[in-house]
This record gives C-alpha cells, structure tokens and sequence, in this order.
C-alpha cells in the first residue's frame, strides 16, 4: 500500500512542470525538451501515467508531467545536465532511463515506451500499510488505515476517537466531528438506513481500507451536515479466481464481546461476485450518578445491554465490455438487542420521596438495501456516464417496560413502538474532461423517504387537571422529497487549481400526527461551493474552500414520541424544526517532509435558525422536566487542526492530531423550585442560555516496529474541558497500548491490545442549569481484546480490472484530481 500511495502522491504532484527542488545556476538556461509515447504490453496507448525527471546525482526530482489520452507526452524546460527518466504508473514496472540534455542535444525523443505489468505491485495493491498515513486532498482528507490502527480496536466505532477532528461517544454511540454531531456517515459513499451507532459497532475495523473527512464538501455532494461528511471505505478484492479474508475478535472487561466477519470474492472472465458476513454480539455494561444540590438528591443508574447484529451483503459486478458495467448489490443487517435498566432516586432530606424506576427494552430491527449501478465509459478516458439507483427498507418493533415504584403515582406500564421508514435515491453523473487541464461534472438526484412511528402504551397520564387518564396512541408519518441538480467545473494552470459548483434542491417536509397534517415546509435553496489549491512546490500545497450546507433535522429530533425516559425527565422531539443553513470556509496547509507529512487548517462556520437543546417544564407533571429540541438565532463557529504523519527512525512512526474549536451554543431551560409543595405554571421560570465553549483534543499513536513480524502501538488521547447549554464536561483521557504478530507470509495476523490501561476514560460534569447539579458515568473502558485475521485466495490479478467500478466510491469533484 506505501508503494501505491506514493506512487499516487508522485503522479499528482507532477501533473504539470515543477520547480527543481534546488534552484539551477542563474546562467543555466532550461533548453531541453523530452517527448515520446507510453503503451501498455496490449500496445493500447498509457493515459495519464507519470512522466518524472530526476537528477542523476541525488534523485532529486526536477519537473515532470503526464501522459495524454493518446498515450504521448511532452516535458519542456528541462536544465542542461545528466538525469534520469522515469516512466510510472499503478500496475506496471517503472521504467527507466538515463537523459541527458546539452545545447548540442536539446530535443529528446524517447520514441514507443513500453510498460510491462508488474504483478508483484498489483497483488499489493489492497494489502493494508504497517502504519496509517493521512493525504489532504482537494475536498477532504483522507485517513489510509493501517495495520497500527486497526490494532487499536475491533469496529470502526473503537479506531473513530483515533481520527482527527472526530469523537465517538462510548456511551450512546453518538458520532461528532469538530465539536458537532450534525454529520453524515457514508459507506463506500452510500447512506445507510442502519442507525450511525449501530453501523459502526457492526463493521470489523480490519475491514476498512480509509476513512474520508469530507468537512467542507463540493456541490456534487448532498449539503446535509452542518459538520461535513464521513466516509467509510471498505476493501476492495480485484483478484482473478476465489479469494477471501476472515476476521475474528474478543473483547473482554466486565463481559465478552465478539465479532467475525467473513469477506469472499469470485472473479472470471465478466463477472466479479462477492459476498461478506459480519456479525457482532456482546453485552454491555454502563452506569453513573447525577446528583442535585437543590433537594440533596442523587439519581443512580445501572444499565445493561445484551446486542446482536447480522450484516450480510450479497453482489455482482458485469464487465458487458471495455466501456459498459452493470453492478448489483444488497445489504441485509438483523439486530436484536434487550437492555435492563435501574434508575433510582434518593432524596437525603426526605427518604419518603424516593423513587425507583426498573426498566427493560426489547428492540429488533431489520434493514434492506438494494442498489443497482450501471457505468458506460467513452473513448476519452475519464468520461463517462453513471445511473445509481438505491433503495432502503428499514423496520423496528420496540417494546419497553416501566416498572415504578416508591413515591409516584404513575403505575407500571409498557410501551410499544413500531418503526417503518423507506428511502430511495437516484443519482445521474455525468463527467468530462474537456482537456487535459478542465473537468465538467453535471448531475440529477431524487431522493424521497417516509418514516411512520406508531406508538401505543398500556401506561396512564397525568392530565392538565392533575388525573390520571390513559396514555393516547399516537402515529407520526415525517416524510420528505428532495430534488437536485448540481454543476461543477475546475481547471488546473500550472501551479493553480480551482473548482466552482452549484447545487440547488427543491424539497418539501410533511409530518402528520395522527392522520392530522401538524406541520409542512417549502423552501427552494442554492447551494455553492469553491475551491482553490496553490501546490507552491512538490513540498507545499495551499488550499482555500468555501461551502454552503444545510441541516435538515434529524428523525429524533422532529419524532414527538419519546426517545427514552427517567423517573425525572423524558427526550422527546420537535416536529416543528426548520433547518439551520451554514456558510463555512476553509484553510488547510500541507507540508511533506523527507519522513512524513504535516497538515494544518483554520475553519470558520455561520449558522443560521441554529438546531440545539432545550429543555422544558413538563405542563402535566411539574416535577418532570422534557428535553427536546429549538431553533435559535445565528451564531458562529470557528477553530483549527492540525495533524502530522512522521517516521523519525525506521523502527518507530508517529501519527498525532490536535484541535481546538469555538462555538456560542444557545438553549432554553426551565424550572421550578423544588422547595414549593403545590407549585404551578406560574411558579416556571424560563432561562434563555447562551455558552461560549471552547473544546481541544490532542492524540497520539505511536507504532514500534520490534521485527519484520512483530509491531507494538501505543496510543494516548486528551480532550480538554467543554460546556453545553446544560453542564461542563470534565477532561478526559486515557492509553491504550497492543501488540500485533504476523504470519503465514504477511496473509495473517494476531493483535493484542489493552485499552484504557490507566483505567482514566470517564464522564464528569457539573452544571447550573436548569439546576445545580453533578454527575458521572462510566462504561467498559478498561479492556483486552484479542483478534485475529487471515487472507487466502489465488491472488492471480488481472491489469484490466484497475477500472472496475470498485474503486468508484463517490470521490468528489473539487478540481482535477
């Protein structure tokens, strides 16, 4: 994989003549020209392989370029001296030359360059790297994991909180990125209808060939996700005949957690079918205290979950000729998860008025995806045409019981949920290189989904004159139609790139509460985005981006039905959200060094009708508080990153990130003051709260490579201190440290590793609204796991496949690239 990617590095950065790394003598004068024609062992003309001019003495490169569309290519301004010429491109063997150019020999011709295939190279070309490197691209930045990453934890959950800028809440599964949760998580650029928790829990981290951070996304994209996008890009096996890769991991503290998965591909003549299996089955265990200073109390919590999830996904690929591809593809995911939960209430003042809350879920879920995919290539590489169509099915049947007990009226009861949502997205791309500096992208998408929550409950109310009554039955439908078509063009001169696009959407929101229209919304939008690159040298690239986007609220947050609750408080959501829009703009600085690379970026963000927390007075039960969700005014968010890639000695490799960010979070609390015996909704008092948060994060990861077969890691991981409208949150931290041993020739792997070995990763906060009040959870942090994989196959691989459609996942379209 280090081959392929720096082969890749070396074919960008050469796309167009550059500046020799040392500076010529003033009275050289640059009078060479080389030229000539690159085939493959077909004798089909090469396009776009590298061109590269080195200095014969030290290797240094000193210009370069690429081959056209016909295969010939043509290097000006090449220096009087000795050099070497060098032919490259994935799949085939460099090929290599000495030149040499004198005011007697100024015009080289190199004549038929003949590429021999390099079947060595192409085997490697999906082997995951011994050490994760991080590429900053033109619209996002890319994470190649490698084999010290994927030591560090058995899903893509567990290697998240190792990526720059992004955080995963061990707890609720919940997924951030520069501080905000508003994001999309793709896989292999596809949306998925599997809850985001859920779906990084059930993909094995061995699994994962790169994760993109796509923050300020180009038009091409769909402009949800205030925070940007996600992508998850899995393995790929292009290999002629059977091949395939088993994983197997145990991950053990208080209880033992397990995940397989099993990936085969069968490629011949036209056809490439795959199949892979991935389950994950575990228990959980979790808990803490929130304690109130108002009415010296102390709520206890103990939870525990028992999950289960399946994945299976089932494709073909048809090659129908050089320029034609039909692919078909189907995701099946099962869960089945039961969770018990204690809650009780303790009022040191007052022991009459404790409460205990015993609570049990039961909940299975069933998702379907089914996407079809036909590719027509013209003769002009990199043309082409591409309809996707893809449909997802998503069905959960939840049942909670609530067993009260203590100082409450509430008698026990169960409550049922039933969960139906569809979704279908059609996409028609459309791209052409006009020349060999300009792009065009054009596309359509349609993209409707419905979801129905029918909810029932055993349960009785408190009603607006304090009697009980029976809890109503309520069926929410929230559906949405969304129309797009999006435009992009960029041009690349010399050293500077740029990219404009345009998207506009026409979408339409309805949500009907009992069969009763209770909200709609209109709005027709335009969406920009702009990019400019300045590579100063093979060394220095700069990069300026401005995008806008949209956050359409999400189903928890417009579902009217609750999503959880406590003796104390229930979530529920707010049907009557608008969504919040964000101009963001962006400033990223790449420098490779001889050993590695560092990456540095500002970010700036305006948010308009801002989504965020509110928390209410429940009007039928003064004692209870609703959390849910508001718009508030504009507000801003601003912060850096910075993250460097580097290799001191041959032995040891550092990847390490820091960022800081800034935001005004504004909310709505209320409450009543718990010394009042008969309060009322006079006695509410509402505050309108607004937070200045500033929030860090520092990693480090560390692999140590002891022998050609055995890699240790260490891992360290800081975030400092933030505040939320409701509390601030303590610092946290923790180490993790493993082991990883190879065998069988590279094609398997043990990994041992000890997380949290300090036993440090906790939850702490305090806060004064809505109340005084402190708290703390924890979770399973302090683990052992132990996994292990294996690759088999014939390995036999084919030149032809390098353009399958495997590797089209959706990149964007910011410049030529």
């Amino acid at each position: 994989m280090k081959k392929v990617i720096l082969l890749f590095a070396l074919a960008m950065g050469t796309l167009y003549p550059a500046k020799a790394t040392t500076d010529p003598d003033p009275s050289e004068v640059k009078i060479g020209t080389v030229s000539g024609k690159v085939l493959d062992n077909n004798q089909q003309p090469m396009a776009f392989a590298a061109i590269v001019i080195k200095q014969a003495s030290d290797q240094s490169t000193v210009t370069g370029g690429i081959s056209g569309e016909d295969g010939a290519f043509e290097i000006k301004g090449i220096p009087a001296g000795n050099f070497i010429f060098e032919v490259q491109t994935i799949g085939f063997k460099t090929y290599s030359k000495p030149l040499r150019i004198s005011r007697q020999q100024r015009k080289v011709n190199m004549g038929t360059i003949v590429l021999e295939e390099d079947a060595e190279q192409l085997a490697e070309v999906e082997v995951v790297g011994e050490r994760t490197t991080v590429e900053q691209r033109v619209d996002r930045k890319v994470i190649n994991v490698g084999k010290d990453l994927t030591t560090a934890g058995a899903t893509a959950s567990d290697i998240m909180n190792n990526l720059p800028s992004v955080n995963v809440d061990q707890q609720t599964g919940q997924l951030t990125l520069r501080g905000n949760s508003n994001v999309r998580v793709m896989v292999d650029g596809k949306l998925s209808n599997v809850p985001v928790a859920q779906l990084l829990r059930q993909i094995p981290s061995t699994s994962i060939k790169s994760i993109e951070l796509i923050t300020n996304p180009s038009a091409k994209y769909n402009p949800e996700g205030m925070s940007g996008i996600v992508n998850i890009v899995l393995h790929k096996n292009a290999n002629i005949g059977f091949n395939g890769n088993i994983n197997m991991g145990l991950t053990y503290q208080e209880e033992a957690k397990f995940n397989t998965s099993v990936d085969l591909n069968y490629r011949t003549g036209k056809f490439n079918l795959y199949g892979n299996y991935g389950t994950n089955i575990g228990k959980y265990v979790n808990g803490g205290w929130v304690k109130r200073f108002d009415d010296n109390s102390i709520e206890l919590f103990d939870f525990r979950n028992n999950n289960k999830s399946h994945l299976y996904k089932v494709g073909v690929d048809v090659y129908l000729n050089d320029k034609n591809t039909v692919s078909f593809f189907t995701n099946q995911n099962y869960y089945d998860g039961i969770g018990n939960g204690n809650t009780d209430v303790v009022y040191n003042n007052d022991p009459t008025r404790n409460t205990t809350q015993v609570f049990r879920n039961e909940n299975e879920n069933h998702s379907q995806q089914y996407n079809f995919d036909y590719k027509l290539d013209f003769e002009k590489e990199g043309h082409n045409i591409e309809l996707e169509v893809d449909y997802n099915l998503f069905n959960s049947d939840e049942v909670a019981d609530f067993d009260n007990s203590g100082n409450t009226i509430i008698p026990d009861y169960t409550d049922f949920v039933d969960t139906e949502r569809d979704q279908l997205i059609a996409n028609l791309d459309y791209v052409n290189p006009i020349d060999s500096i300009s792009k065009l992208e054009l596309g359509l998408e349609a993209r409707v989904f419905e979801t129905q929550v029918d909810y029932e409950s055993t349960g009785l109310s408190l009603n607006e004159e304090g009697g009980l009554v029976p809890t109503p039955s309520n069926d929410f439908v929230y559906g949405m139609d969304i129309y797009s078509a999006y435009a992009t063009f960029g041009q690349k001169y010399d050293k500077w790139s740029y990219q404009a696009g345009l998207r506009v959407e026409d979408v339409t929101v309805k949500a009907d509460t009992n069969q009763v229209r209770s909200f709609t919304d209109e709005y027709f939008e335009f969406y920009p985005s702009a990019f400019i690159t300045y590579e100063a040298s093979e060394k220095d690239q700069l990069q300026m981006s401005y995008s806008r986007r949209v956050d359409r609220p999400g189903l928890t947050q417009v579902n009217p039905i609750r999503e959880w609750s406590t003796p104390r408080i229930s979530s529920l959501g707010n049907p009557e959200l608008l969504p919040q829009f964000t101009n963001s703009v962006e400033l990223n600085y790449t420098r490779r060094l001889k050993k590695g690379s560092i990456t540095t970026g500002v970010f700036y963000r305006r948010i308009s009708d801002e989504i965020n927390r509110a928390i209410y007075v429940d009007r039928l039960d003064l004692n209870r508080q609703i959390l849910t969700f508001d718009n508030f005014d504009q507000t801003d968010a601003y912060g850096a990153e910075m993250s460097l890639n580097y290799k001191p000695l041959k032995w040891w490799s550092i990847n390490s990130s820091f960022d800081i960010f800034a935001q005004s979070n504004r909310g709505i609390t209320e409450s009543v003051d718990p010394n009042l015996s008969n309060p009322t909704e006079d006695d509410i008092e509402r505050f309108e709260v607004e937070v200045d948060n500033v929030a860090w994060n520092l990693r480090m990861n560390n692999s140590f490579t002891a022998t050609k077969k055995l890699t240790f890691q260490l891992f360290a991981f800081y975030r400092g201190a933030n505040k939320n409208v409701q509390f601030d949150a303590d610092p946290m931290f923790f180490i993790n440290t493993g082991a990883r041993y190879s065998f069988a020739e590279g094609k398997g792997t043990l990994s041992l590793n000890f997380n949290d070995i300090l036993n440090t990763m906790h939850f702490g906060f305090e806060g004064d609204t809505p109340y005084s009040q402190k708290g703390r959870f924890d979770w399973e942090s302090r683990t052992v796991y132990l996994g292990a994989s294996y690759r088999f196959g014939s390995g036999k691989y084919r030149a032809k496949s390098r353009k399958r459609r495997d590797d089209n996942t959706k990149q964007g379209s910011g410049g030529i690239i």
